[in-house]
């Protein structure tokens, strides 16, 4: 059996849940952090944003390693129009479920690759909706997983799926911050060997 040598690549990301879904395809990478504004442009659309913060991680990083492929990721959650961030702390967080409870809500994550002038950028939507959930279900959630970093507050990954009425998307992972269905597609087009026969 032949063994592939896939080219080098970097996370442009020092997201924690980023870093476990690229485990997933066994390919080395390393994790660098991408110094960039995450700042709302006045009158930008949450997807416009979303795809922006993607190409300018992976930009600000693709730029000091110009022989690694690059991969840089955001997501915004999008309710009626307005961005919905990582809340922070408690109350935030409540603030913001109790905002969603009922609703519909669209996660727009967006994925860049990049090596020198070689870029991809694309987005994922994933539609969810909320349970109509008493405020002392999601005080008690809230308690449970403290999932004070995530955008929405709500992790489906853990006991945040129990907020949720449905998920509708195209790539599963894309709810958790990467899609790799998409990102498996662009590695390949760009030399990767995915699953690598070296089996690492």
């Amino acid at each position: 059996m032949s063994i592939s040598t896939n080219p080098p690549l970097i996370l442009a990301s020092t997201s924690v849940y980023r870093r476990e879904l690229l485990e997933r395809l066994r390919i080395p990478f390393e994790v660098i952090s991408p110094k960039v504004d995450e700042a709302p442009l006045m009158g930008e659309s949450t997807l416009d944003l979303a795809l922006r913060l993607a190409h300018a991680k992976a930009n600000a990083v693709a730029s000091e390693y110009p022989n690694a492929w690059v991969i840089g990721s955001d997501q915004v959650a999008d309710l009626c129009g307005a961005a919905i961030g990582k809340p922070g702390n408690f109350e935030r967080a409540l603030a913001q479920l109790q905002l969603m409870r009922g609703a519909t809500v669209t996660f727009h994550t967006a994925l860049c690759l990049m090596k020198g002038n070689v870029q991809t950028t694309l987005s994922v939507p994933t539609e969810v909706t909320f349970r109509k959930l008493s405020d002392e279900l999601l005080e008690s959630y809230l308690l449970a997983e403290e999932p004070y970093d995530c955008a929405g507050s709500a992790k489906s990954e853990g006991l945040g799926i129990s907020l949720l009425e449905s998920i509708k998307s195209d790539d599963p992972t894309a709810l958790i911050g990467l899609p790799l269905i998409a990102l498996t597609g662009l590695l390949r087009d760009a030399g990767f060997t995915i699953p690598s026969t070296s089996g690492k």
